[in-house]
This record gives C-alpha cells, sequence and structure tokens, in this order.
C-alpha cells in the first residue's frame, strides 16, 4: 500500500480566505515576500478567464475575519452531526495557538460557491454521502486551489466518502499518513502517539489518510478515532478532560496544517 511521502519543506504562507473566479479582480498579494501587483494581476486575468478559483494568502492567522466552515451534503447522512465540535475546537485554537477566528462556523453545501470563502472545511455524520458530478467538480476545485477538506468517519459513512472522493479524484486513492509528516506534529507533538482515540467503533486502530495534490494534503481523513466527538462540549459525550484535550491538540494540528501549507 502507497503512503505520502513527507514534504521536505517548510511552510509556505497562511491562508485568510478564498474568492471564486468572479470575485478575483479584487486580488491581494498573495505572500508576505514575493507576489507583487503586477503579477497579481496577471494571475487575476488568468482565473477570470479559465474560470478558475483563486486563493489569497496573508501573512498570518491573526486576521479576524477569517471563518471556516461545515459540509453539508446529500446522501441521508447527518451532515449536521456534532453542533458543537467546530466551535469548541475555534475557542481552543484561539486560546491555544496563533490564530483569530470567528466564533462562529459557517455552513456551506458541496456545491455552492460559498466554499471557495472558506480555506478549511470540516466534513463528518453517519451514514451515506452523495456527491453530484456537479458537486463533485466544484469540490475537486475547491481542493485544487487551495482549500483543504477534513473528513471525520463519526461512524459508518466510509464507504461512501471513499466512494465519493474517488468521485473527486477519479486518479486517487485514500493512502496512509506517516506519523512522520509534518500535519502530526504543527503546534502539539503527535509525531509519535499518533491520532488520539476519542470512541470505540469497530476495536480498530485510529487511522489518518489523505487525498494529495502537487505534494500537499487537500483532504485528511480520520477514521476510526471519532475525533469530532472529542471537541464537542463537555457535557455531551461526558468524556475526560485529558482526552478531549488530545483530539483538540490535534485539530489544532490539522488546522494549522491547513492555513500552513
Amino acid at each position: 500500500m502507497k503512503t505520502i511521502q513527507v514534504p521536505r519543506t517548510g511552510a509556505s504562507h497562511t491562508r485568510t480566505e478564498f474568492r471564486t473566479a468572479q470575485a478575483a479582480s479584487n486580488i491581494e498579494p498573495q505572500t508576505a515576500h514575493t507576489r507583487r501587483v503586477g503579477t497579481t494581476l496577471l494571475c487575476a486575468v488568468a482565473a477570470l478567464l479559465f474560470s478558475a478559483p483563486v486563493v489569497l494568502k496573508a501573512q498570518s492567522t491573526t486576521e479576524s475575519h477569517l471563518s471556516i466552515a461545515l459540509l453539508k451534503y446529500r446522501g441521508g447522512g447527518d451532515w449536521y452531526a456534532n453542533p458543537t465540535s467546530l466551535s469548541g475546537l475555534i475557542h481552543f485554537c484561539n486560546a491555544n495557538a496563533s490564530f483569530r477566528l470567528q466564533p462562529d462556523y459557517a455552513t456551506v453545501e458541496v456545491g455552492s460557491a460559498e466554499l471557495f470563502n472558506y480555506p478549511f472545511v470540516h466534513m463528518t455524520g453517519h451514514g451515506n454521502v452523495s456527491f453530484s458530478p456537479a458537486e463533485a467538480e466544484n469540490l475537486r476545485r475547491y481542493l485544487t486551489g487551495g482549500g483543504f477538506l477534513h473528513i471525520d468517519d463519526n461512524y459508518g459513512i466510509d464507504a461512501s466518502v471513499r466512494r465519493e472522493m474517488k468521485k473527486v479524484f477519479p486518479n486517487q486513492d485514500f493512502v496512509p499518513v506517516p506519523l512522520t509528516h509534518p500535519i502530526f506534529n504543527q503546534v502539539f507533538d503527535y509525531s509519535h502517539s499518533g491520532l488520539p482515540k476519542v470512541h470505540e467503533h469497530d476495536n480498530k486502530q485510529p487511522q489518518a489518510f489523505a487525498l494529495m495534490h502537487q505534494g500537499r494534503i487537500v483532504c485528511f481523513y480520520t477514521y476510526e478515532c471519532d475525533l469530532g466527538d472529542g471537541w464537542e462540549d463537555s457535557s455531551v459525550h461526558g468524556d475526560s478532560y485529558v482526552l478531549r484535550r488530545k483530539a483538540l491538540e490535534m485539530g489544532c494540528n490539522i488546522l494549522t496544517y491547513a492555513f500552513s501549507y
């Protein structure tokens, strides 16, 4: 089975927001060091011509307008499961890392142009997931344009997630992510212990899988660990502080990687 090769270079500048091609005329310099106005305008024109999403980057994650989103999908699965998990992750990252995220997360549909407004999108639930061809294409453009999707198997979506993501990247399969990958050691070191096991499913070890684009993880799939349950309010599942802290720390690593690579 193939595994991901660990990148040799460090993080790039952090992402702050997305725009669809229709808003590309408002593009700003992409990095803190090199993207000048002339290059930026050319990129904007190219984006308009080819109807491609444009990724804007900034110097840090400290801009207070930065938002993340929950992905709403079709197929019957409860995409709305864990309603307090993203709020918990946002609060933790704002308090323990260099984030200034909006406290309230958004909800965005797979096929919506609004998807490009959010550099990080979280997907969870139980049951079936289904993408139309148009939705799969929109998600592919989002991911190859700089977006990041974290899928957390709340239990029961594994088969449909693999099937539907094959529509998004027909030439790829999910590959295991080694503990040496930077995503496990962004703010908190989980390069030895790996994903925390929050809740038991089928007596399997928690696993991390990924889909790649140009050497970057664009879809990170956490399986058999219920990471999002550990982000929820303590009263929801009654998990210990230690276990919830581990889940939040790993979530912070994932979010940091999404904005940094």
